[in-house]
């Protein structure tokens, strides 16, 4: 499990990366989102990928009944935890104007695809 420290050093520096774009486009006037937005709501997906990362990670130790268990746990535990996230981000904090409703789903596919990407590149290379 050589890759695991990669993995999530790749995450560190998409966050970077997501924060830093976040604030230089925010800097623009006529931007209707504070870089304090943003950043809540890109660590908190970029905490929630890092748990999935570090259950399905986890769960490659294992015989192969419990790697299946493992993997379909971090799925099933990141989307129950984004969908906890977008319930508070949409109705609890109600940000629901346009500039929220698009920073929210860039981030969250951002977040989601580096997810799963590195899940299929890690389940590529095993033989079943």
């Amino acid at each position: 499990m050589k890759s695991v420290p990669r993995y999530i050093q790749l995450l560190v520096l998409l966050e970077i990366i997501v924060l830093a774009a976040g604030w230089f486009i925010i800097s623009e006037p006529g931007i209707g989102i504070s870089f304090t937005e943003t950043a809540l709501l890109s660590v908190s997906l970029s905490f929630i990928a890092l748990v999935t990362l570090l259950i399905f990670f986890r769960g490659r130790k294992r015989e192969p009944a419990a790697q299946t268990m493992h993997s379909l746990v971090a799925v099933t535990l990141k989307f129950l935890l984004e969908l906890v996230v977008a319930l508070i981000w949409f109705f609890v904090a109600k940000k629901t104007g346009l500039p929220s409703v698009i920073l929210f789903f860039v981030l969250y596919l951002a977040f989601t695809l580096f997810s799963i990407l590195i899940m299929l590149k890690t389940l590529k290379d095993k033989s079943l």
